[in-house]
């Protein structure tokens, strides 16, 4: 038996449960099949939120079990437990099995396990317990009073703390064992102000797999408090936006969640092993526009979609999908790098031990270019400044996207404007790649707050970009 990390540790105190016998129930059911392992996992979360001047609501949740997986060619058999025994095991084993039904039985396991690495991108710290609760309610506290006090027009405030730790154990064939912690953070605040009558509310966070300790100093949530104050403001001051094609300036960081959704999502390897997603067929040619390299990182120190390994027992990394506007790499799980002829890059992810390993992105990003946000904007004669949007929705089998912007300014002689609300911008992801034509020097990582949905699990990551000029994009407006 062979353990991995640096944070095993963590990972071994799974009380009387028998891994060696667990072991052995995995061994006999892989026989005949192509793929599998018993994902065994325990996980603490805490919450907790203060709104309209009170301790509005506390929650901790506890939560263990093992989910069995059996993959036989494309046939998956699955089943969990939150009983952590032997009998249990033996029991998801009879229904994880069926998968083999009808299959040949001189198909030999995939022995393949993988590969070792000792890296750990973050610190096994304990985010539940570092912090008294009191302590964290007087965080949020400090939070509301300095958000009231900063500026008279401030009607409602609401900030949450929200973390969680986890250990899993992964069994796979050969005896091999992976072990993993996670610990994850996440501080937010929301900001109503209002004047003359009118009310707008911006919000701001932060976070990552990092210790409370690591963004609770005072100027830290002051910061995040006085930027969704100011953000609130943009907003009392904004105007209809308009409607129609024009150039549309991408501010960096966050607004990656453009490129995670319309374009991150076509790149899962799962999408275009079944040959639906918009970028299917198109390996090694011209998706974007030269210039344009996009990365799916999961090495990211400390960043809350990176692991040391995934949830299969890959070791993460750094995998090139667009290079220079060229398609030139998917993310890949065991199944569809299988299948694809392809190899494992450490995108296995699932939610929890309930549920089945998906491809999926850890952080997304596209890499800096040389060009200047100032020369972006004075070099646009009319368009629309997006500096941060809210929800959005896209059709993977196309890449047709649409997002909210919840603060744009509009671009007219090559100067930023008034500040529009109601903006949404509208288009596919292929073609906003091919029309970006300018690529700023100032990479930013969102500051810690991206969730990720995809069939019905949700996931943290991470997101950020340059900043970038894109050609033509339709504006949906309120004017």
């Amino acid at each position: 038996m062979a353990l991995s990390s640096p944070t095993d540790t963590h990972s071994l105190a799974w009380g009387d449960f028998d891994l060696t016998g667990a072991h052995a129930v995995l061994e006999e059911s892989l026989k005949g099949a192509d793929d599998g392992e018993i994902f065994i996992e325990k996980r603490e979360s805490e919450a907790l939120l203060f709104d309209d001047g009170r301790l509005k609501s506390s929650s901790y949740g506890a939560d263990q079990g093992f989910g069995f997986r059996i993959v036989a060619d494309e046939t998956i058999g699955f089943a969990n437990s939150a009983e952590l025994s032997l009998d249990a095991v033996h029991r998801a084993a009879e229904a994880a099995v069926l998968a083999k039904k009808g299959k040949s039985i001189d198909v030999h396991l995939n022995t393949d396990n993988p590969a070792r690495s000792n890296q750990s991108y973050y610190q096994a710290h304990d985010p539940l317990a570092e912090l008294a609760f009191a302590d964290k309610i007087a965080l949020l506290q400090a939070m509301d009073a300095y958000a009231r006090d900063t500026h008279s027009g401030v009607a409602q405030v609401s900030a949450s703390l929200v973390c969680e730790k986890r250990a899993i154990t992964i069994l796979r064939s050969g005896g091999e064992i992976y072990h993993d912690y996670r610990p994850l953070v996440r501080l937010n605040v929301s900001v109503s102000v209002e004047r003359n009558g009118r009310r707008e509310t911006a919000s701001q966070g932060g976070g990552g797999r990092i210790s409370w300790f690591d963004i609770t100093a005072p100027e830290k949530w002051q910061s995040q408090v006085d930027e969704a104050i100011r953000q609130a403001l943009v907003n009392l001051d904004a105007v209809a936006a308009p409607a129609g094609e024009m150039d549309i300036v991408l501010g960096p960081g966050w607004p990656g969640v453009l490129l995670h959704e319309a374009v991150g999502h076509g790149l899962e390897g799962d999408f275009n092993r079944k040959g639906t997603s918009a970028f299917s067929g198109k390996m090694g040619k011209q998706v974007a526009a030269k210039g344009v390299t996009i990365v799916d990182d999961g090495t990211v120190r400390d960043a809350r979609g990176s692991l040391n390994i995934d949830d299969e027992g890959t070791p993460t990394s750094c995998t090139t999908l667009i290079e220079d506007g060229i398609l030139v790499g998917y993310m890949h799980d065991r199944l569809s790098a299988r299948q694809m002829g392809a190899t494992a890059t450490g995108n296995g992810r699932r939610q929890s031990y309930a549920h089945q390993p998906l491809p999926r992105m850890t952080n997304t990003f596209m890499r800096p270019g040389a060009d200047k946000l100032d020369d972006m904007i004075a070099n646009t004669k009319t368009g629309l400044y997006a500096v941060n949007f809210g929800g959005g929705q896209v059709d993977i089998t196309n890449g047709k996207f649409v997002f909210q912007c919840t603060e744009a300014y509009l671009i007219e002689d090559g100067k930023i404007g008034a500040p529009v609300k109601g903006a949404t911008l509208i288009g596919d992801g292929p073609a906003a790649m091919r029309q970006v034509d300018m690529i700023g020097d100032d990479f930013k990582f969102d500051p810690g707050v991206g969730t990720c949905g995809k069939a019905g699990q949700s996931l943290p990551v991470g997101i950020g970009q340059p900043s970038l000029r894109i050609r033509g994009l339709t504006v949906g407006g309120t004017s």
